[in-house]
Parts: structure tokens; sequence; C-alpha cells
């Protein structure tokens, strides 16, 4: 096989800001950074590092 565009890697669209930004998103209630939940979203909402370090210091707590 000589045809060159056939292990040619595909170039990527450039990527919209505001097509992914999808609906609001709450503010960590840690950092103030967005989190995975929209602003609707109850209780107290942590991002996906504060959820993980808070879910450590749990589990050590013992």
């Amino acid at each position: 096989m000589d045809d060159a565009s056939y292990c040619a890697t595909p170039v990527p669209a450039p990527a919209d800001p505001e097509a992914d930004a999808g609906p609001p998103f709450a503010e960590c209630v840690l950092c103030r950074e967005p989190t995975e939940y929209p602003e609707s979203a109850r209780g107290a909402t942590l991002c996906p590092v504060c959820a993980w370090q808070e879910a450590g210091r749990s589990a050590c707590s013992g």
C-alpha cells in the first residue's frame, strides 16, 4: 500500500469554548473552581480534586 493518507492522523477541529460550556456549573465550596454539577445542585458541591482529597481525609480519620 502506497497510500499516504492511510496512516495520516486526522486534524482535530478547533475547540469552541462556547459550544462545550453547557449549563452553568456550581462552584466548589472549598476552592471555588467549577464542578461537574449544575448550579441547581443542592448541597455542598466539590470539584473532582477536592472530592478526592476529602475522601482521603475521611478514609484516614478512623
